[in-house]
């Protein structure tokens, strides 16, 4: 077998704020593949490294009356230790702020710049007069220049979809002072992205470097046509300032975006400096230099939120720097926490360090492996699935094995196992299955690799009931019956913890001592445990508790109404809503404002066919569905839910149509409704569907 070379990356948390289930979805997800690979042979370094540049880092700094470098050590350490406690084991972990990340992102500047790829132009942005500071769009409110909606961000309107730059706001605020912006002119610098465009479409269209479905949705961008990607911020800001500009300039600053993902090379240059002259040293320049992108592979795992920046930025800076490219970047969906988003109130917006404090962290790194496929799918944890799954799976199945049959080979046999395998093709249909496991999880297929395991453990379970040693044990002249049947059983114990070991390490660590052996390697399934001795078995798991999941939810309810630093969703950097949703003392309920059921009564829901639905010249979060609901003609309405869905997605399905809102007027014709959906607007909505049997133009109640 051909040793792969292979360097793995997870996106860089960012520095603010604590690390959630939603942020470990990914984190175990990568831990999980890399944990696989190194099992069946290959030289795999995993490395990783805060994100810790940016103004809403140099604003928490203020306001905990700390410096910027203060903040993001404290928030690392919190993070390193969150993720040792979910057995994340980083070859490295590192931070943007670092200067090996200096090094590398002034050396690819200054390539892009002499190679001309780098452009300036004057730009005219919101001012804050207070702060002495430019405004980004989360940091901007005002009245929609389209529909007149009060209080909305300075890039779309929550209310009509529209989207439009923070100038175009009407009465525009500043969320940071409250004070009316001013326009300024400064002069920015751009990275000219659209030099690349016949670079990256056939880049994303080669080996299988991204998901289908990721490639299709980059086509659209490419269609709409790519635009030059602004790279520079104006002082204010913490970060690296932009070499080589002219001196009677004011400072410029890299953009967070742009040192970022250089924090991939950083993290692991760091690493080989720690290694240089040991016998596990690396090799940098092996990795990423050019002329070695077939001899080695580099593999990002990001979440689907951040794939213009990896999969369109990333490797056009690379190939625009003579740096390789990244083999694959593998985008995965977000988390939902009993079918909705992650809810302060109802106690789901979950921190790992609460989690860990009621819960084993394998129990939720099993759960997300039962649901990760390498498809780009929000993935739900249902919190009483989730107890029942584990407890069904890996201790009713898994560990039962093992507890059911090492009591009499202990007790009666000194742990010896029998010298021979009575059951030698069950043992060999179970090792073959391996090929299929091994196989399914380096295709990120962890879902079907869960389901091949438990496939496994149920031939253990039927074979044991089937032979019933206890029965057995009490009759005369069947003692080698007993010793071969709970042999049998251990092996395929033995077995099982193989297949588990890259999603369950801690358990399987300690199956390695009851077993009496060394490795659960990969290969090591191909040799039987025959006339070995095996140890006491004591407790490897123990079941979910219903209270214990109780009292993290209320935990969770506690502890984030308190002031905690924000946390940015999954893996986009905070909003200001962001900043003062996490920090205010109220629950969402407490907050809410109310309406009477007279109110509610009023609102006239309707089932509606979707006839037609179509993308929004102009408008790059609208889609314009055509709707069946019942009268003589069919109405016309418009939806910002573009970024959740491509239009296919939608023909044809039975959707909920609010018929007795105002119509309104907008720039691309006349709304004449709503369609119901679920979720935030920033972060992910789902469309309420309904079952085919439903009857089109029947009033909800």
């Amino acid at each position: 077998m051909k040793v792969r070379e292979i360097l793995v990356t997870s996106a860089l948390p960012y520095a603010n704020g604590y690390i959630h289930l939603g942020h470990l979805v990914e984190y175990i997800q990568t831990d999980i593949w890399v944990r696989a690979m190194k099992a069946q042979g290959h030289q795999v370094t995993y490395v990783c490294a805060d994100d810790a540049h940016g103004t809403a880092i140099m604003l928490k700094a203020q306001d905990n009356g700390i410096t910027p470098e203060e903040q993001i050590a404290t928030v690392k350490a919190s993070h390193e230790a969150d993720f040792a406690k979910f057995l994340i084991n980083f070859d490295n972990y590192h931070s943007t702020h670092s200067e090996e990340n200096k090094e590398f992102s002034e050396l690819i500047y200054r390539r892009l710049s002499s190679a001309g790829h780098i452009s300036t132009k004057d730009v005219e942005q919101l001012f804050d007069p207070e702060k002495q500071l430019f405004l980004a769009d989360r940091f901007v409110k005002g009245t929609c220049p389209e529909c007149g909606s009060a209080d909305q961000y300075g890039d779309n309107c929550e209310v009509c979809g529209t989207t439009y730059n923070a100038t175009e706001l009407k009465n525009p605020q500043s969320t940071l002072s409250g004070a009316t912006p001013i326009l300024k002119t400064s002069k920015h610098y751009f990275f000219n992205l659209p030099e690349f465009e016949q670079f990256l479409k056939d880049w994303t269209r080669s080996d299988n470097r991204l998901q289908t479905s990721v490639a299709n949705k980059l086509q659209e961008w490419f269609e709409a046509g790519l635009a030059t990607w602004d790279i520079s911020r104006d002082a204010p800001y913490f970060g690296f300032q932009i070499p080589d500009t002219p001196s009677d300039e004011p400072d410029k600053y890299f953009y967070v975006w742009l040192d970022a993902p250089v924090g991939y090379m950083a993290s692991f240059k760091n690493l080989c400096d720690k290694r240089a002259g040991t016998d596990n040293a690396l090799d940098f320049d092996r990795y990423w230099m050019q002329e070695n992108e077939h001899k080695t592979e580099v593999y990002h795992f990001i979440g689907k939120d951040i794939v213009y920046f990896h999969a369109l930025f990333w490797p056009a800076m690379l190939a625009g720097s003579e740096l390789r490219t990244p083999t694959g970047v593998f985008a995965h969906g977000f988390l939902m926490v009993n079918g909705e988003k992650m809810s302060k109130s109802r106690g789901t917006f979950i921190k790992a360090e609460t989690y860990a404090e009621h819960l084993h962290p394998e129990y939720l790194r099993y759960y997300f492996a039962s649901k990760l496929s390498d498809k780009v799918e929000d993935i739900n944890l249902d919190l009483e699935d989730f107890m029942q799954k584990v407890n069904s799976d890996l201790v009713g199945k898994v560990v039962n094995i093992a507890s059911r049959s090492a009591g009499f080979l202990v007790k009666k046999y000194d742990g010896m196992l029998s010298e021979i395998c009575v059951e030698s093709e069950l043992l060999e249909d179970i090792t073959k299955t391996g090929d299929e496991i091994a196989a399914a999880y380096e295709n990120r297929e962890f879902s079907r690799a869960m389901r091949l395991i438990m496939q496994c453990a149920d031939k253990a379970n039927e074979y044991i009931d089937a032979k019933k040693p206890w029965s057995l044990a009490k009759l005369e002249g069947t003692e080698q019956e007993v010793q071969d049947v709970c042999s049998v059983a251990i092996n395929i114990f033995r077995q099982l913890m193989v297949y588990l070991a890259p999603v369950l390490p801690e358990l399987t660590n300690n199956a390695k001592a009851f077993l009496n052996i060394d490795s659960l390697d990969f290969a090591s399934r191909n040799q039987w445990l025959l006339g070995h001795k095996i140890n006491k078995f004591k407790p490897l798991m123990q079941r979910i508790e219903e209270k214990d999941i109780e009292a993290m939810v209320e935990d969770s309810k506690a502890s984030l109404t308190q002031a905690d630093a924000p946390a940015a969703t999954d893996n986009s950097k905070p909003t200001a809503k962001d900043k003062a949703s996490a920090t205010d003392a109220s629950t969402d309920a407490e907050q809410a404002d109310y309406i009477g059921i007279e109110d509610f009564a009023k609102v006239e829901m309707k089932v509606a066919h979707v006839v037609a639905c179509n993308h929004v010249e102009g408008a790059d979060k609208l889609l314009q569905f055509t709707l069946d609901v019942g009268e003589d003609k069919p109405r016309n309405v418009f939806s910002g839910i573009r970024k959740f869905y491509e239009p296919e997605q939608l023909v044809n399905k039975k959707v909920i149509c609010v018929t007795n809102l105002a119509p309104r007027k907008m720039k691309f014709g006349v709304s004449e409704g709503m369609v119901l959906s679920t979720g935030d607007p920033k972060t992910g909505l789902t469309v309420v569907t309904l079952p085919d049997a439903c009857v089109v133009g029947d009033v909800l109640a």
